[in-house]
């Protein structure tokens, strides 16, 4: 009786026949119908090993490798030295990840069939597929993303259904800022399980990492409400939500005009979470922005420069370190920056920005007769006056001359400077020329190479016959007669103007 009850286990015509056409399906590669039959075979005759080995290997034609798992588990608790049952066991194994007990598996096979070439090489796989894990892991530790990428695609070459390795790989992605990428891993994980809590923490990184805070801790709410103690969204979300309230905390502080208190909450944001390449190049344009406002201008341009770096499309930090290089009057960076933003953006705006930017560096090349007079660029009339004044008789020949030869060369260029200066912002035509970048020497018959400052300085002065003398021991200067000084004043401002004309 039990040989018999045994014999109609192995061999059931039903089943059987089930079996044959699964079969015949199968070597058509329709496995959809493959399987059908084999589940057919398996109801007739649940204690069959063979008929759960033959399903479990359609179901890893179809990629269902956790199912395959199953039934190969099945096949094996059916029959112990069911080879082929084993084999397929540590295949799934392999394929979902998971190498140690692939590599069991694989022994088990190597112990029934010591010459089984497939057993050794698939165990070979299962060993280098735990190097890859080790490499991962190790390089993540030490945030070398790039490396665990590198790694988990080898993984994966090994294990195409590992639901971790996909994970892993998509978290650096977004880590490394490729986001669309790391959305599209982590979408197809969501598509095949919609409650795997790690692809959802993976969704809510890629949106908290390119600034939609608000739906990055949706996806992390909801992965943790699968996963209460997913450590990683419960950090996430803590950050996301710090991010945010410190970001308006100091946005709302800049609307107040309170600058120091937002340059301080921008600080603060900074340091929450420094993989957050997006929103912190918006925090440190935020805080150029405020800085500049406190005339730290040096600072602001470092901030800038420091969101550019973390993301180099962002035309408001070039936008804004432009403004500050104009403010502290480097114009050939700025120039660098607006012709950047106008590459990107060719908006009569912008188009004006740079212009304005290059007369400032063409005008800043030539001669800069206000820091001549040591006057501000809206210096009044008066103001350029005495500043003549002051200057010319510091820098007049006589006073240096008993300096060494040096001196007295540099004196004497210094002097003609201050005469040059003098002529052309002593006169409003001249200098509204001058301010707007025109060339005087082509447009206003000024030449300085024949300019003779001393014919400016007698004539301002009253030369020496009105009473302008040097003491040439303590260098100290005498002026006599202080209408008779300021009649040559005003005939030498109007001599000038009627000598040089547009």
């Amino acid at each position: 009786g039990a040989f018999s009850s045994s014999f109609s286990v192995l061999i059931h015509p039903q089943a059987e026949g089930f079996k044959e056409q699964g079969n015949a399906f199968y070597s058509k590669k329709d496995y959809s119908e493959a399987f059908n039959y084999y589940t057919k075979a398996i109801d007739a005759s649940p204690k069959n090993a063979s008929y759960y080995g033959n399903r479990a290997a359609t179901l890893m034609m179809l990629c269902r490798f956790r199912e395959a798992l199953e039934d190969s588990q099945q096949a094996v608790r059916l029959d112990d030295c069911f080879m082929k049952g084993h084999l397929r066991e540590g295949k799934c194994h392999l394929s979902l990840g998971n190498a140690m007990a692939a590599s069991r598996c694989f022994q088990k096979v190597l112990e029934l069939e010591p010459s089984n070439r497939e057993a050794q090489q698939e165990n070979k796989n299962a060993t280098t597929l735990l190097e890859f894990e080790r490499m991962a892991e190790f390089s993540f530790e030490k945030r070398d993303f790039r490396k665990v990428v590198y790694c988990m695609d080898r993984a994966l070459a090994l294990a195409s259904a590992c639901h971790r390795f996909k994970i892993l790989k998509a978290e650096c992605l977004a880590l490394l800022g490729r986001y669309p990428e790391a959305q599209s891993v982590a979408s197809d994980i969501l598509r095949m399980d919609s409650t795997n809590a790690d692809a959802l923490y993976v969704r809510g990184l890629c949106l908290y990492y390119e600034d939609c805070i608000d739906k990055a801790v949706q996806f992390f709410v909801q992965a943790l409400r699968m996963a209460p103690d997913h450590e990683k969204a419960r950090l996430a979300c803590r950050n996301a939500k710090a991010l945010k309230a410190k970001k308006e905390e100091g946005n709302q502080a800049f609307k107040n005009c309170n600058y120091e208190a937002a340059y301080q909450l921008y600080t603060e944001a900074l340091a929450i979470d420094p993989n957050n390449i997006k929103t912190n190049a918006k925090l440190y344009c935020n805080r150029a922005t405020a800085g500049a406002k406190l005339k730290k201008l040096n600072q602001a341009i470092e901030d800038c420069s420091s969101a550019i770096k973390l993301d180099d499309t962002y035309i408001k930090a070039y936008l804004r370190r432009a403004q500050c290089y104009m403010d502290t009057e480097q114009y050939e960076e700025a120039v660098r920056d607006y012709e950047k933003v106008y590459q990107t953006e060719k908006t009569s705006d912008h188009k004006h920005l740079l212009k304005t930017a290059q007369m400032e560096l063409k005008k800043s090349k030539r001669k800069d007769y206000y820091k001549v007079l040591g006057v501000g660029k809206n210096a009044t009339e008066d103001e350029i006056k005495k500043a003549y004044r002051k200057r010319a008789l510091m820098h007049h020949p006589d006073r240096h001359s008993a300096a060494t030869p040096e001196v007295q060369k540099e004196e004497e260029k210094k002097f003609k400077e201050v005469g040059e200066a003098f002529t052309v912002l002593s006169d409003p035509k001249k200098k509204m020329r001058y301010d707007n970048g025109h060339d005087l020497e082509d447009d206003c018959g000024f030449d300085g190479r024949d300019f003779d400052a001393n014919n400016i300085f007698r004539a301002f002065f009253g030369g020496h016959g009105g009473g302008f003398t040097f003491d040439s021991s303590p260098g100290i200067i005498f002026l006599f007669n202080v209408d008779l000084f300021f009649f040559f004043f005003n005939l030498i401002i109007k001599c000038s103007r009627s000598l040089f004309v547009d």
